[in-house]
Protein backbone atom coordinates (compact mmCIF):
# COMPACT_ATOMS: atom_id res chain seq x y z
CA UNK A 1 0.00 0.00 0.00
CA UNK A 2 1.31 3.27 -1.33
CA UNK A 3 2.20 5.71 1.92
CA UNK A 4 1.73 9.67 1.17
CA UNK A 5 4.62 11.70 2.18
CA UNK A 6 3.95 14.42 5.35
CA UNK A 7 2.44 18.00 3.89
CA UNK A 8 5.69 20.02 4.83
CA UNK A 9 8.46 21.11 3.42
CA UNK A 10 11.85 18.98 3.22
CA UNK A 11 15.23 20.38 3.38
CA UNK A 12 16.88 19.87 -0.20
CA UNK A 13 19.90 17.03 -0.45
CA UNK A 14 21.30 17.86 -3.40
CA UNK A 15 24.33 15.20 -4.59
CA UNK A 16 25.24 14.39 -7.87
CA UNK A 17 24.95 10.71 -9.07
CA UNK A 18 24.95 11.04 -12.45
CA UNK A 19 27.55 12.20 -14.35
CA UNK A 20 28.30 13.11 -18.46
CA UNK A 21 31.91 13.29 -18.91
CA UNK A 22 33.02 14.13 -23.36
CA UNK A 23 36.33 15.14 -24.19
CA UNK A 24 38.69 14.25 -27.57
CA UNK A 25 40.46 11.36 -27.52
CA UNK A 26 43.58 10.30 -24.74
CA UNK A 27 42.07 13.24 -22.86
CA UNK A 28 41.79 11.46 -19.58
CA UNK A 29 37.84 10.65 -19.68
CA UNK A 30 38.15 6.97 -18.65
CA UNK A 31 41.03 7.45 -16.45
CA UNK A 32 39.03 9.72 -14.21
CA UNK A 33 36.36 7.87 -14.55
CA UNK A 34 38.02 4.52 -13.79
CA UNK A 35 38.54 6.27 -10.08
CA UNK A 36 35.70 6.58 -9.00
CA UNK A 37 34.45 4.43 -6.15
CA UNK A 38 34.26 0.14 -7.10
CA UNK A 39 33.48 1.01 -11.09
CA UNK A 40 31.84 -1.57 -13.31
CA UNK A 41 32.77 -0.82 -17.42
CA UNK A 42 30.04 -0.86 -19.98
CA UNK A 43 32.85 -1.20 -22.33
CA UNK A 44 33.00 -0.52 -26.28
CA UNK A 45 35.93 1.06 -27.11
CA UNK A 46 37.83 -2.60 -27.05
CA UNK A 47 40.55 -0.91 -24.63
CA UNK A 48 39.31 -1.96 -21.18
CA UNK A 49 41.89 -4.47 -21.35
CA UNK A 50 44.73 -1.87 -20.82
CA UNK A 51 42.88 -0.56 -17.79
CA UNK A 52 42.27 -1.85 -14.75
CA UNK A 53 38.46 -1.39 -14.00
CA UNK A 54 36.08 -4.39 -14.15
CA UNK A 55 34.28 -4.95 -17.84
CA UNK A 56 31.69 -6.55 -19.51
CA UNK A 57 32.38 -5.91 -23.72
CA UNK A 58 29.31 -4.62 -25.04
CA UNK A 59 28.82 -5.42 -28.73
CA UNK A 60 26.09 -6.78 -31.58
CA UNK A 61 27.47 -10.66 -32.93
CA UNK A 62 26.32 -11.90 -35.93
CA UNK A 63 25.70 -15.65 -36.58
CA UNK A 64 26.84 -16.96 -40.57
CA UNK A 65 23.29 -16.33 -41.15
CA UNK A 66 23.31 -12.31 -40.46
CA UNK A 67 21.42 -12.04 -37.71
CA UNK A 68 22.12 -11.37 -34.63
CA UNK A 69 23.00 -13.94 -32.12
CA UNK A 70 24.13 -11.54 -29.39
CA UNK A 71 22.13 -8.52 -29.29
CA UNK A 72 23.48 -5.17 -27.16
CA UNK A 73 19.74 -4.87 -26.42
CA UNK A 74 19.60 -8.16 -24.49
CA UNK A 75 23.19 -7.43 -23.11
CA UNK A 76 22.37 -4.05 -21.74
CA UNK A 77 19.14 -5.38 -19.97
CA UNK A 78 20.54 -8.34 -18.70
CA UNK A 79 23.54 -6.02 -17.30
CA UNK A 80 20.66 -4.03 -15.91
CA UNK A 81 19.08 -6.92 -14.24
CA UNK A 82 21.78 -8.68 -12.63
CA UNK A 83 22.89 -5.19 -10.94
CA UNK A 84 19.12 -4.66 -9.76
CA UNK A 85 18.81 -8.46 -8.32
CA UNK A 86 22.10 -10.02 -7.60
CA UNK A 87 23.99 -8.79 -4.57
CA UNK A 88 27.46 -7.30 -5.97
CA UNK A 89 30.08 -4.81 -4.19
CA UNK A 90 30.37 -2.04 -7.24
CA UNK A 91 29.56 1.49 -6.83
CA UNK A 92 29.84 2.88 -10.02
CA UNK A 93 28.93 1.76 -13.57
CA UNK A 94 30.99 3.66 -16.29
CA UNK A 95 28.78 3.67 -20.22
CA UNK A 96 31.71 3.85 -22.16
CA UNK A 97 31.24 5.21 -24.55
CA UNK A 98 27.65 5.94 -25.08
CA UNK A 99 28.16 7.30 -28.60
CA UNK A 100 28.53 3.52 -29.52
CA UNK A 101 26.29 2.23 -27.32
CA UNK A 102 23.27 4.19 -29.20
CA UNK A 103 25.16 3.11 -32.93
CA UNK A 104 24.82 -0.33 -31.87
CA UNK A 105 21.32 0.09 -30.33
CA UNK A 106 20.29 1.37 -33.91
CA UNK A 107 22.23 -1.53 -35.86
CA UNK A 108 20.62 -4.20 -33.60
CA UNK A 109 17.02 -2.88 -34.35
CA UNK A 110 18.40 -2.63 -38.12
CA UNK A 111 19.72 -5.88 -37.78
CA UNK A 112 16.20 -7.57 -36.86
CA UNK A 113 13.57 -5.59 -38.65
CA UNK A 114 15.95 -6.70 -41.67
CA UNK A 115 16.77 -2.65 -42.84
CA UNK A 116 19.96 -0.20 -43.38
CA UNK A 117 18.56 2.40 -41.33
CA UNK A 118 15.58 2.94 -38.80
CA UNK A 119 14.18 5.15 -41.48
CA UNK A 120 13.58 2.26 -43.96
CA UNK A 121 11.44 0.74 -40.91
CA UNK A 122 7.61 2.12 -41.75
CA UNK A 123 5.44 4.59 -39.72
CA UNK A 124 8.16 5.55 -37.57
CA UNK A 125 8.92 2.76 -35.94
CA UNK A 126 12.23 2.13 -36.01
CA UNK A 127 12.96 5.83 -34.49
CA UNK A 128 10.12 5.36 -32.17
CA UNK A 129 11.73 1.80 -31.06
CA UNK A 130 15.37 2.79 -30.18
CA UNK A 131 13.74 5.99 -28.56
CA UNK A 132 12.26 3.83 -26.25
CA UNK A 133 15.01 1.11 -25.78
CA UNK A 134 17.64 4.47 -24.67
CA UNK A 135 14.89 6.16 -22.46
CA UNK A 136 14.79 2.87 -20.67
CA UNK A 137 18.56 1.98 -20.20
CA UNK A 138 19.05 5.66 -18.88
CA UNK A 139 15.79 5.53 -16.53
CA UNK A 140 16.80 1.73 -15.31
CA UNK A 141 20.70 3.16 -14.70
CA UNK A 142 19.56 6.29 -12.64
CA UNK A 143 17.59 4.07 -10.85
CA UNK A 144 20.07 2.04 -9.35
CA UNK A 145 21.29 3.18 -6.29
CA UNK A 146 25.03 3.84 -7.81
CA UNK A 147 26.83 6.11 -9.65
CA UNK A 148 26.71 6.30 -12.91
CA UNK A 149 29.28 7.38 -15.71
CA UNK A 150 28.30 8.53 -19.13
CA UNK A 151 31.51 8.75 -21.79
CA UNK A 152 31.37 10.69 -24.40
CA UNK A 153 33.89 11.50 -27.53
CA UNK A 154 34.15 15.09 -28.95
CA UNK A 155 33.31 16.63 -32.00
CA UNK A 156 34.98 20.28 -33.36
CA UNK A 157 32.39 22.57 -34.78
CA UNK A 158 33.91 25.41 -37.26
CA UNK A 159 31.56 28.14 -38.42
CA UNK A 160 32.49 29.48 -41.88
CA UNK A 161 30.74 32.70 -41.26
CA UNK A 162 32.82 33.58 -38.25
CA UNK A 163 35.73 30.92 -39.05
CA UNK A 164 35.94 29.98 -35.16
CA UNK A 165 35.47 26.35 -34.12
CA UNK A 166 33.95 25.21 -30.94
CA UNK A 167 33.58 21.64 -29.42
CA UNK A 168 31.03 19.98 -28.04
CA UNK A 169 30.15 16.21 -26.82
CA UNK A 170 29.91 13.59 -30.45
CA UNK A 171 26.92 12.47 -29.42
CA UNK A 172 24.22 13.14 -31.18
CA UNK A 173 21.97 16.38 -29.97
CA UNK A 174 18.52 14.37 -29.56
CA UNK A 175 20.35 11.04 -27.90
CA UNK A 176 22.17 13.86 -25.88
CA UNK A 177 19.12 15.76 -24.44
CA UNK A 178 18.14 12.08 -23.47
CA UNK A 179 21.32 11.07 -21.88
CA UNK A 180 22.00 14.67 -20.32
CA UNK A 181 18.33 15.09 -18.77
CA UNK A 182 18.72 12.26 -16.20
CA UNK A 183 22.21 13.63 -15.44
CA UNK A 184 23.21 15.71 -12.50
CA UNK A 185 26.94 17.14 -13.87
CA UNK A 186 28.52 17.76 -17.39
CA UNK A 187 32.53 17.70 -17.16
CA UNK A 188 34.80 18.39 -20.04
CA UNK A 189 37.85 16.71 -20.29
CA UNK A 190 40.96 18.58 -22.28
CA UNK A 191 44.43 17.43 -22.55
CA UNK A 192 47.43 20.19 -23.35
CA UNK A 193 50.68 19.44 -24.59
CA UNK A 194 52.15 15.31 -23.02
CA UNK A 195 51.43 16.15 -19.57
CA UNK A 196 48.47 18.64 -18.72
CA UNK A 197 45.04 17.33 -18.42
CA UNK A 198 42.51 19.81 -17.45
CA UNK A 199 38.27 19.06 -16.12
CA UNK A 200 36.27 21.69 -16.18
CA UNK A 201 32.44 21.60 -15.48
CA UNK A 202 30.20 22.77 -18.71
CA UNK A 203 26.45 22.38 -16.87
CA UNK A 204 25.10 21.24 -13.35
CA UNK A 205 21.82 20.32 -12.18
CA UNK A 206 22.38 22.46 -8.68
CA UNK A 207 24.92 24.52 -7.03
CA UNK A 208 26.68 21.98 -5.35
CA UNK A 209 28.95 22.51 -1.97
CA UNK A 210 31.79 20.13 -1.02
CA UNK A 211 29.38 18.82 2.21
CA UNK A 212 27.27 18.22 -0.14
CA UNK A 213 29.07 15.27 -1.72
CA UNK A 214 28.91 12.19 1.32
CA UNK A 215 30.98 9.89 -0.53
CA UNK A 216 34.85 11.37 0.39
CA UNK A 217 36.69 10.10 -2.89
CA UNK A 218 33.63 11.46 -5.48
CA UNK A 219 34.28 14.82 -3.28
CA UNK A 220 38.13 14.79 -3.69
CA UNK A 221 37.74 13.73 -7.35
CA UNK A 222 34.92 16.45 -7.93
CA UNK A 223 37.44 18.69 -6.74
CA UNK A 224 40.17 18.71 -9.23
CA UNK A 225 37.14 19.88 -11.53
CA UNK A 226 37.29 23.33 -12.50
CA UNK A 227 34.26 25.37 -11.33
CA UNK A 228 32.67 22.85 -9.61
CA UNK A 229 32.53 24.21 -6.36
CA UNK A 230 32.08 28.40 -5.82
CA UNK A 231 35.14 29.71 -3.91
Amino acid sequence: MIQLPKDEPRKPQPEPHNFFIWGATMSGKSYFASFFPHPLSLNTDGNAKQGSVPDIQIRNIRGKDGKLTQSVIEQLDGVITQLQTTPHTFKTILVDVIDDICVMIEQAICIDNNVQTLNDIPFGKGFSTFNSILQRFVMDLKALPMNVIYISRELIITDEKTNTSEAVPSLKTKYYNIVNGNCDLVIHTQKFGNDTYTRTVTDRRAKYKPENIKDARVRKLLETCNGMFEK
